[in-house]
Parts: structure tokens; C-alpha cells; sequence
């Protein structure tokens, strides 16, 4: 499977993550201090390093830079390549508050998706922390997307939501 390969929607585009995306990703973290609260790692200040590096060797974990034109302006990861067989997650997503807002998320994830799908996964999953009002406000809106595409509502309240897309 060739999962870690550019992927073009422009103004979108995600490229497979490497060490020139480091200090371009530094900076578009440091837009939004406060998000870091919520997430598992953090991405600011002297955190930074030691959390790219974490990331770095995470099994079965396929990042991208994500770029809006030639401006790095977050990140997104495939998580679960190989855990489960046609099943695979998307996350530890940040972008940057410029591209916020606007419809950048959804032309984003509709590349993870469609690339997973030609992939020959057929489950494609989100989880989003309950604390994160945006991204569970994001994820919302998929499900009505996801529901008429054979999708599954997000789970039962909890820490965490989930929604998943299947292929129909």
C-alpha cells in the first residue's frame, strides 16, 4: 500500500512529514498555545521537541505536513496502518488557526478519506477528545455526511467520540 504519498487538493496539499517540515510545524503550533491543554502531547515551547520526536516512532503511524499553497500550517497522521485490517484512523490533527473556519478541514479529511478507500481500507475512523468543542463541532458535521455514505454516528458519550466511514 502506498499510503505515505502527496496528496493535492489545492490549496490543499499533505506531504509525507520529514525533518525540513520540523521548524515550519514549530512555528504553526505556537499559533494556538492554548489548544495544547487538550491534546495528548504538546507541541509548544521546550515540549516541542521531545513530542516530534515521540511521533517520529510511533508504530504504525504515517504523518503528514500539511500545507495551505507552500505554508506549513499543521499536521495529520494515518493511525493504525496494519493494526486491523481494512480499518484505519485518522488523527492527531492540528492545524493552524489561519485555515480554520473555513473549508480546508473538510477538503483535508475528504483526501485522507478517499486516499484510505483507494487504498483498499474500507472503515476509516476519527476519535476526537469531548474537550475539543471545534473538532467534535467538525466532526458532527461528518456524520451527517457519513450517515448517508453508510457512516456510523459517533459512540456513546465518553472521554472520547468516534465516528466512523465506511465504503459503501
Amino acid at each position: 500500500m502506498a499510503l505515505l504519498k502527496p496528496l493535492f487538493d489545492p490549496p490543499v496539499s499533505l506531504i509525507p512529514f520529514d525533518d525540513s517540515h520540523i521548524e515550519p510545524l514549530r512555528a504553526a503550533c505556537a499559533e494556538d498555545v492554548e489548544i495544547w491543554n487538550i491534546y495528548p502531547l504538546c507541541m509548544i515551547g521546550e515540549h516541542f521537541d521531545g513530542s516530534v520526536a515521540l511521533l517520529a516512532m510511533l508504530p504504525n503511524w504515517s504523518r503528514f505536513a500539511v500545507m495551505n499553497d507552500d505554508v506549513l500550517v499543521g499536521m495529520t497522521n494515518y493511525i493504525g496502518v496494519d493494526s486491523q485490517p481494512g480499518v484505519i484512523e485518522i488523527g492527531g490533527t492540528y492545524i493552524a488557526p489561519t485555515v480554520r473556519g473555513t473549508n480546508f478541514n473538510f477538503r483535508m479529511k475528504a483526501l485522507l478519506i478517499e486516499h484510505a478507500f483507494a487504498n483498499a481500507f474500507h472503515t476509516v475512523e476519527f476519535k476526537v477528545d469531548t474537550r475539543n468543542g471545534r473538532s467534535m463541532h467538525a466532526v458532527e458535521n461528518w456524520a451527517h455526511g457519513a450517515l448517508a455514505l453508510g457512516g456510523t454516528a459517533p459512540g456513546p458519550a465518553s472521554a472520547y467520540r468516534r465516528l466512523s466511514i465506511n465504503r459503501s
